[in-house]
Order: C-alpha cells, then sequence, then structure tokens
C-alpha cells in the first residue's frame, strides 16, 4: 500500500533541521475573502485555509483565487469543511458521495490537494465503529480518485466520535492512504484530554496540525468554540505542552491558526492577522526555549532570548498644554518635585524618590492619559531586537544632539513602550535639571517608593491582542482575568507581571456604554507603592489634594469581614484607604479623584507580600468615580 501523506499535506517524519510552515484559517479575520488575504500575506504566513463561506460569498472563481493567493506568496494548506460524510440512511451516504467528488475539485482548483473532514453531528451519525471505518475509507477512496486527502478531525461535540484517540482508530481501521487525521488544540483541550497519546499516532496518518487557546469558561464546548477562541497566550490552554508533543511525534505540515472569535471578526483584518503570527511566534518560542530537546521543527524565524524587565524607569503622562497644570498640581500635592526639563522638547521629569513620572505637553489631542512606559532592562537593544522580531511597531524617535537612543515599540493601543539601558548616556542624560515650580511652594513631604503598576485602558475589541502583546514582547506572565460590576457594566482586567513582581501592567476594557458618557469607570491610572498608605493619604490631604471618598457602608462591611481592629480601622476610615487580603499579605490603598476619562492615580501598600490589585474594591471606587471629572 502507498504510504500516507506528501509534500503539500506534510503528513511523515523526517531527521534534520525543519520548521513547521504557518497558517491561518480564513475564518479568523473579518473582511471579505481578497480583505483577508492581503492581510495574512501582509503579516507574512506562508498559507491560508480557505474556509467554503468565504469562498461562496467571494465573487472571483477558484482559478482566479488561486492565481490570486499564489501572486500574494502563498498557498492554500486545506479546504474546509466537508461535513456528515458519514450517514445510517443509504441515500444519504450516496448523496454525499456526490458532493464529496465537487468538493474535491473545488479544493484542486483552489489549488490544494486536503480536505477537511469533521466527525458527524447530526442523528443520523453511524454509531458502529466497523461501519463508519468502512464509509471512511469509501470517502477517502472517492478523494483518492482526484488525488486529494481527507484530514478526518474529531469535534469535541460530535455525535459519535469526539475524542482525537477515537478518530485516530478509526483511520487506522478504515486504512486508506488518502485517510489521515487532523489534530485541533481547541477540541482536545476543551475536553480536558491529555495530548500525550498524540506519540502513538503514526506521524504518517497526522495530515494537518489546527490550534487555538480559549479561556477556561464554564459553559458547553460549541458556545465556547463558535464565540471564544482566541489565539495562542491569549487563553488558558497549556498549548506549550500541545505543540510540543505535535513536533515530537514526528508531523511536519503547517501549523495552522483555526480561531472563532465574534470580536476578531469585526476587528481590523491587518492587525488581527498581525496579532496571529506573533502568537505563533511566541508560542514556537516559548515551547523550545523550556524544551531544548524537541526537534527544531517550528515557526520562524527564531526569537533572541528574552532580556530581563528588570524595573520601572517611569510612566509618561501626555496632556494637552490647557489641562497640564492639572497634572502638575496632582503631581506636587503627591509630593512630587519637578526634576528636570527635556533638552528639545516641552517634555518635563518629575520626581518623589524612585517615582519618576515624565510629563509630555506635546499632545493636544488629549486631556491626560498615559502614553509609554518606560522600562529598565539591562540590554535594551536586545529587548527591542525582540519586540521587533514579534512585529511590533518600531518608533523612530529623533534623537537630538546629546540625547539618549531609546529602542522603543508602539503597543497595539498606541501606548509607547520604551527599553531604557543603565549606565552613563542613559535616559535621564535628555533632562537638564531645573529647580522646583510654584506649585510646590509650601507642600509636605509625601513617601512614595516607586511605581508600583500601570492600568491601560482598551478599545472593547483590543483586550486580548494587549494581553498578548504584553507577555510576548515584555516577557510579562498573565494572571487570570478578572471581572467586576461596575455603575454602567461588568469591567474586565488582567494583570500580567514580571518574574520577580517589579514590573507591573494590567489591561482593562470597560462597558462600551460606559465610554461614551465619557465616565472613568475603566479608567487608566498610574499606582505608586507607599511605605504608609494612610499617612500618604494624610500628607496628599493636607497638600490640597483630594483623596476618592469612600462611603462608611464600605467600612461598616470591612469590619464584618475581617474583624479588623478598632483603631486601624479608624484610621482608614478617616483617610479614606481601602483595605483588601489574600493568602500572602495586606493591601492598603486610596485613589484620587480623576483627572480625565483616562486617568486617576492611585497609591497602594503592600504587607507581606500582596499579590492582587484589590479588585473587590473596584466596585466601590468606580461608583464613587461616576462625579464629574475633577478640572
Amino acid at each position: 500500500m502507498a504510504p500516507r501523506g506528501g509534500a503539500a499535506g506534510g503528513g511523515g517524519s523526517g531527521g534534520g533541521t525543519h520548521e513547521l510552515r504557518t497558517s491561518i484559517a480564513t475564518v479568523c479575520l473579518a473582511g471579505t475573502l481578497d480583505e483577508k488575504l492581503r492581510a495574512v500575506a501582509a503579516a507574512g504566513f506562508d498559507a491560508v485555509e480557505v474556509f467554503e463561506p468565504d469562498l461562496l460569498a467571494s465573487p472571483e472563481p477558484p482559478a482566479v483565487l488561486r492565481r490570486r493567493v499564489e501572486d500574494l506568496g502563498l498557498s492554500v494548506s486545506l479546504f474546509q469543511p466537508f461535513r456528515d460524510v458519514d450517514d445510517v440512511d443509504p441515500a444519504a451516504v450516496a448523496r454525499n458521495a456526490h458532493r464529496l467528488h465537487r468538493k474535491c475539485e473545488l479544493a484542486l482548483e483552489l489549488g490544494t490537494d486536503l480536505v477537511l473532514v469533521c466527525s458527524a453531528v447530526h442523528p443520523g451519525a453511524v454509531r458502529d465503529d466497523a461501519l463508519l471505518a468502512e464509509q471512511l475509507n469509501a470517502a477517502a477512496g472517492v478523494a483518492a480518485s482526484h488525488g486529494v486527502r481527507l484530514a478526518y478531525e474529531a469535534l469535541a461535540w460530535g455525535a459519535h466520535v469526539s475524542d482525537y484517540r477515537h478518530a485516530a482508530r478509526l483511520v487506522a481501521a478504515a486504512d486508506h492512504p488518502a485517510l489521515g487525521n487532523c489534530l485541533d488544540s481547541f477540541h482536545v483541550l476543551s475536553r480536558g484530554d491529555d495530548p500525550s497519546g498524540i506519540a502513538d499516532i503514526p506521524a504518517r496518518d497526522v495530515f494537518f496540525y489546527q490550534i487555538a487557546d480559549a479561556p477556561r469558561l464554564s459553559m458547553d464546548v460549541l458556545p465556547l468554540s463558535r464565540h471564544h477562541r482566541c489565539f495562542p497566550g491569549q487563553g488558558e490552554f497549556d498549548l506549550e505542552r500541545f505543540h510540543a508533543a505535535v513536533v515530537s511525534s514526528g508531523y511536519r505540515g503547517p501549523v495552522s491558526l483555526e480561531v472563532f472569535n465574534d470580536l476578531f471578526r469585526q476587528a481590523d483584518p491587518v492587525a488581527t492577522a498581525v496579532d496571529a503570527m506573533r502568537s505563533l511566534r511566541h508560542l514556537r518560542d516559548r515551547t523550545f526555549r523550556h524544551r531544548p530537546g524537541l526537534p527544531p521543527a517550528s515557526p520562524s524565524p527564531s526569537l533572541p532570548e528574552p532580556p530581563a524587565v528588570r524595573e520601572w524607569a517611569f510612566a509618561e503622562v501626555s496632556s494637552s498644554p490647557a489641562t497640564a497644570p492639572a497634572v502638575t498640581r496632582l503631581l506636587a500635592q503627591l509630593g512630587f518635585s519637578r526634576t528636570g526639563e527635556h533638552r528639545s522638547a516641552p517634555v518635563e521629569l518629575w520626581s518623589n524618590g524612585a517615582a519618576r513620572v515624565v510629563l509630555n505637553r506635546r499632545r493636544d489631542d488629549v486631556r491626560a492619559q498615559v502614553s509609554a512606559l518606560g522600562l529598565a532592562t539591562p540590554q535594551p537593544h536586545a529587548l527591542h531586537e525582540r519586540a521587533r522580531t514579534l512585529l511590533a511597531p518600531v518608533v523612530n524617535r529623533a534623537a537630538g544632539p546629546g540625547e539618549a537612543e531609546i529602542p522603543s515599540v508602539v503597543a497595539p493601543d498606541g501606548t509607547w513602550v520604551q527599553f531604557c539601558g543603565d549606565g552613563p548616556g542613559g535616559w535621564l542624560t535628555d533632562f537638564a535639571p531645573c529647580g522646583p515650580g510654584a506649585e510646590e511652594d509650601g507642600r509636605e513631604a509625601v513617601a512614595l517608593t516607586g511605581v508600583d503598576h500601570v492600568v491601560l485602558p482598551q478599545p472593547f475589541a483590543g483586550f486580548d491582542a494587549a494581553t498578548l502583546f504584553l507577555s510576548s514582547v515584555l516577557g510579562l506572565e498573565a494572571e487570570a482575568v478578572s471581572v467586576v460590576p461596575g455603575p454602567a457594566g461588568l469591567v474586565r482586567t488582567r494583570a500580567l507581571t514580571s518574574p520577580h513582581q517589579r514590573v507591573r501592567v494590567a489591561v482593562s476594557v470597560a462597558p462600551t456604554s460606559s465610554m461614551l458618557r465619557g465616565r472613568p469607570a475603566g479608567a487608566g491610572h498610574v499606582a505608586f507603592a507607599a511605605a504608609d498608605a494612610t499617612a500618604a493619604a494624610a500628607a496628599f490631604r493636607r497638600n490640597g489634594g483630594e483623596v476618592l471618598p469612600v462611603p462608611g457602608n464600605y467600612y461598616d462591611d470591612l469590619e464584618a469581614r475581617y474583624g479588623l481592629d478598632a483603631a486601624f480601622l479608624a484610621r482608614l476610615r478617616e483617610n479614606d484607604v481601602m483595605y483588601d487580603r489574600d493568602e500572602h499579605g495586606e493591601l492598603l490603598h486610596f485613589a484620587t479623584r480623576s483627572l480625565s476619562r483616562e486617568l486617576f492615580v492611585e497609591v497602594v501598600q503592600r504587607v507581606g507580600g500582596y499579590r492582587g490589585y484589590g479588585a473587590v474594591n473596584a466596585p466601590v471606587r468606580m461608583a464613587a468615580q461616576t462625579a464629574p471629572p475633577a478640572g
């Protein structure tokens, strides 16, 4: 019998150095088929899966589309899906064979010899394995008569076949060279299955490999699949282990993203395709960096070793000239001093100990918002090269005479990320020392120790893209998503931290209705660390600052929940300081009034290794922020 697999499908094993080609399904992207193809090519993919609905909606015949794909430097890796190949009704089986003849001809016109066949989900699905293997053998015979192969996939909700191991047994029993398996991470991991069994499937029997991530949600796998899949690194599946299992099996075909996501289907296809490629490169990097013994079969190019993001250099706030005085007044009330003026731009440096804020007055289009993250790293250029390889847009930042070169990239939401090195010629040399301003006269010191974290508000469809960017480019570890109720709806937040907890960044999405009304419910903010939050709140208030008021009901509940010492609780109440506790320690924190919908300031005190962000207190804070912003 002829060996299974072939050059186009990619089954089979091999030695030496080889890479998995990259592919993506058209269902992942918004737009017309032509727009999708252009986005896929621009992101650097090798191939594309064509979904039949996209083909049916296209005004161009398959042969023309094939030329378009080739002109873009792509190939068609797969045509899909062919559904309901098996049936207990002989008449239905005959109709399926007729339909399959036409779809095989169509696949060849598109330029691929591989068609995906899903396990049946209809009531007439065959439930006898011997009969099902016989029907699969017959379907493979139909495909082989056209020079086409079939990749059989076990859907997680299949009527009879829902397990990849069951599908593999059926493929083996059907015993036809034109029939192989399609391994899909979603259909395996959404069921909680163990991917280690992939090693038991002969590599020649694996024709295709699809990958998708997803959050862990308490819902049936079908709606999870249809609405909530995401790219690797955006969900909670252990895709490193799955990818390692497929590579170790000897599979050498494409790795193809198949993601059904409501928001992706509404987003810019070019940006989504870039996220998709970034996710594959990041997956490859993590898998092989953590498992150096694996054969080097993976998307290319290899990523540079991720340099450490050591600590905060600064947080930049942009403000229009008209609203900058409100920002400087707040900074002075928080004990910051104006310590430097940029040598060539309307930019100021404000410092309070190790806490530094760069105030950029060049933006006429904003009231006040976080506009850049300054991150200290021993290898800024290496981190910049890693970011570039992960398709992060590079900032062409003009540096004047004597000014530092600061490698920078742009996050998906437009925030600049600037990599600041150590030693002579660092970023601080860009600022000429200056004396205090009038707003600093007579103010009391507020003891801050640095930047604790920054929260970046995201566009509604940008939450997952931001998570992937921060984890892949900066090497931050994503934590679980937090969902809290605000006055205008639910607010989602996800924190990402550096390995030593020195750099913390969170992304947040506010309800659309809240954003339209201009409320700050999901606003971004900078949180500064303090050794004593109650003392900092008291000093801030004596400097004329306005602490966000906390209702008395909150403190009554706090006493009931934690049984706090009466004097300690009184100090919290007096200073409008909130409290939380986890298994590692305690958190004391307070917030200022909002400067704009995009910015307020928080001061936090972590006691004994507390790792959270006070999410339980967020509804109280957001309710207080429904009052009109100050300024």
